[in-house]
């Protein structure tokens, strides 16, 4: 099945092994992405700040460029590319007048006929097929995961999304799927601060502290989301906000693609995780040593 793919700026920047993991896994699941061409930034969530023009007109570019292609869906990974493109497709929809000044500039232009995706809802239609349950060659037995979604959940508008915006299921869903624990925990849908641990950092790891400190009473051994952001804070900043609130223990944050990667039996060397900042496959192999040693 072919379908397009919006990876964003992240994804071919800080989090490049993101894009790699989610390549690899959909084509172990018979997905043949394709990455639209000449896409550009969607501006994210800083062109809102500055200019709301721009933060409807940047994403409506890459939806043109791919419903122009021929495609009906597109998949985006990162949550926050997800909810630009989705909240400017939207408003455009509401307002005619703008499609057409922003339509009268772009070359490839919109009609609102493409459908997007985050890459939780291609994974689960993709494990609901018949026969993927079995390709399950190593569930993740030993994980219990807190499964973080993070604040892009929310929308400023009505828009049509598959999950509860305040208690998303499908990670967990998912994370199950692959043999792993979940729990109900406070904090699936808290900001972390995304960037302002740049500007204002100790909001900002006040903010994962606080993450980190539920994740640990609900007894999770590992953090796991879909967000670049998010993952990249979590992770890269762990050491410091930890040492700043008292934390002394700490927790591999990993991406969903990491842990869908390993339970369909990819290596952990094809699927780059030793790109992180606190290690996260000594979880991976102490849990692996412990379900060989229960096995007759």
């Amino acid at each position: 099945m072919d379908l397009a793919y919006y990876p964003g700026c992240s994804l071919h920047q800080s989090s490049q092994f993101y894009d790699h993991q989610t390549r690899l896994v959909f084509s172990t699941l018979g997905i043949d992405l394709k990455e639209i061409n000449d896409w550009s930034c969607c501006g994210a969530t800083s062109a809102g700040k500055f200019d709301d023009f721009l933060a409807v007109a940047l994403p409506a570019r890459n939806l043109g460029i791919a419903e122009t292609s021929g495609y009906h869906e597109m998949v985006v990974p990162c949550s926050g590319c997800y909810s630009s493109l989705l909240m400017s497709q939207v408003r455009l929809k509401e307002n005619p007048s703008l499609l057409s000044e922003i339509n009268r500039d772009l070359t490839a232009k919109v009609d609102g006929s493409l459908k997007l995706l985050t890459i939780l809802e291609v994974l689960l239609r993709a494990t609901a097929e018949a026969g993927v349950k079995e390709r399950v060659v190593h569930p993740l037995k030993g994980l219990k995961a807190a499964c973080y979604y993070g604040c892009m959940t929310r929308f400023a508008y009505d828009v049509p999304v598959s999950d509860n915006v305040e208690n998303p299921r499908g990670m967990e869903t998912l994370v199950e799927f692959f043999g792993a624990e979940t729990m109900d925990w406070s904090y699936k849908t808290a900001c972390c601060g995304a960037s302002a641990a740049i500007n204002d950092p100790d909001t900002a790891f006040r903010l994962m502290a606080k993450i980190m400190k539920d994740a640990l009473a609900r007894k999770a051994n590992c953090i796991v989301t879909t967000c670049p952001m998010c993952q990249l804070n979590l992770d890269a900043y762990q050491e410091r906000f930890c040492n700043a609130h008292g934390i002394y223990e700490r927790l591999p944050v990993y991406f969903i693609t990491e842990l869908a990667g390993l339970a369909l039996g990819l290596p952990i060397e094809s699927l780059n995780m030793k790109q992180h900042f606190v290690d996260v496959t000594g979880l991976i192999n102490e849990t692996r040593i412990a379900d060989d040693t229960l096995t007759p």
